[in-house]
C-alpha cells in the first residue's frame, strides 16, 4: 500500500465507525431472520479465526523478532483468549440471535429498561480491544511494507463484526423500552471507541521513544488470542448448536476463512519471514534459531 500509516488508520477508523453505526440502525430498515444471522455470524467467525491463524500470528512472530519469540507471542495469545473468555462470560455482551426480536426490538422475553448497561460495557472493552489490535497493526506500517495489508486484514475482521455488535446492544435498548433518539445517540458513541482505541494505541506507543516492534508484535498476538476466542467460544456454539441449514452454515465458515486466507496472496513474497536484520546470525550458527 503507498497510504501513509495516519491516511490508512483514518480511513479505517471512519469506515468501522461508520459500519458500527448502520449495524446499529439496521434493525429499524431490516429484519434480521434466524437464518440470515445464522449465516452472517459463520461466515464472520471463519474470517475472524483465519486471520488471527494466518495473519497475527505470523506477523507477532516476526515483530516480536527475539529468539524465545514463539514463547513470547504464546504467552500473549493465551492472555487474550483468557482475557476476551472471562470478558465474555462476565458480561454476556454477544447476543446475536436477532430473530426472536421485530423491528423495534420488542420480543418474546421481557427486558429490563437498564439490561443494555451491562451489555454496553462488555462491548465496549471489546470494542476497544479491537481497536487497540487495530492500531498496532497500521502502526507497524512505518517499518514493514507488509503490515499496511495485515491492517487490511484486521480492518475486515473489525468491520464485518462490529455491525453484529451494534445490532445487538441497539436491539437490546430497544427491547427495553428505549426510543429511537437514545438509541441513536448510545449507538454513535459505541461506534467511535474501536476508531479511539485504535488512534490511542498508535499514537501513544508511537510517541515512546523506544523499539515499538516487541510491542507491537505482542499487540497482535493478544489480538490473536480475542479473535480466536471470540470464534471459537461465542459465535461458532451458537452455529454449531442449530440442526438446520448444516451445508450453509459451513460453507459460510469456509468462505469466511478463504477471504482472510486470500489476503495473504497480495502480500510481497517472505512476508512471513524476518528480515535479515533481524535475525540473531550467533543464535543460527550455535543451532539455537
Amino acid at each position: 500500500m503507498t497510504a501513509s500509516p495516519t491516511t490508512l488508520l483514518a480511513f479505517y477508523a471512519l469506515a468501522i465507525a461508520i459500519s458500527s453505526i448502520i449495524g446499529g440502525l439496521l434493525p429499524n430498515w431490516l429484519r434480521m431472520t434466524h437464518t440470515r444471522t445464522q449465516l452472517v455470524m459463520s461466515f464472520v467467525s471463519g474470517f475472524l479465526l483465519a486471520i488471527a491463524v494466518y495473519h497475527l500470528v505470523p506477523h507477532s512472530l516476526i515483530f516480536v523478532g527475539t529468539p524465545d519469540a514463539a514463547d513470547v507471542v504464546a504467552w500473549w495469545l493465551m492472555l487474550g483468549l483468557v482475557g476476551m473468555f472471562l470478558l465474555l462470560r462476565l458480561f454476556q455482551f454477544h447476543q446475536h440471535d436477532f430473530s426472536l426480536q421485530g423491528s423495534d426490538g420488542s420480543g418474546d422475553k421481557p427486558v429490563h429498561g437498564l439490561s443494555w448497561m451491562g451489555i454496553a460495557l462488555g462491548l465496549s472493552l471489546h470494542t476497544l480491544i479491537d481497536g487497540v489490535a487495530l492500531g498496532a497493526a497500521v502502526l507497524g506500517a512505518s517499518s514493514s511494507a507488509t503490515v499496511g495489508l495485515l491492517g487490511f486484514g484486521v480492518f475486515l475482521a473489525i468491520v464485518l463484526h462490529k455491525p453484529l455488535d451494534a445490532m445487538s446492544l441497539t436491539m437490546v435498548m430497544a427491547a427495553g423500552g428505549w426510543g429511537r433518539s437514545a438509541r441513536f445517540s448510545v449507538n454513535v458513541l459505541f461506534a467511535m471507541l474501536c476508531p479511539l482505541g485504535a488512534l490511542l494505541f498508535f499514537f501513544g506507543v508511537g510517541a515512546l521513544e523506544v523499539d515499538s516492534e516487541p510491542i507491537v508484535g505482542s499487540t497482535l498476538a493478544f489480538a490473536a488470542g480475542a479473535f480466536i476466542c471470540i470464534a471459537l467460544s461465542d459465535l461458532l456454539p451458537e452455529v454449531h448448536f442449530h440442526s438446520h441449514d448444516r451445508g450453509k452454515l459451513v460453507l459460510a465458515l469456509f468462505a469466511g476463512m478463504a477471504l482472510a486466507w486470500s489476503i495473504g496472496a497480495v502480500e510481497p513474497e517472505g512476508s512471513h519471514r524476518a528480515p535479515p536484520d533481524r535475525v540473531d546470525y550467533h543464535q543460527v550458527e550455535d543451532g539455537h534459531f
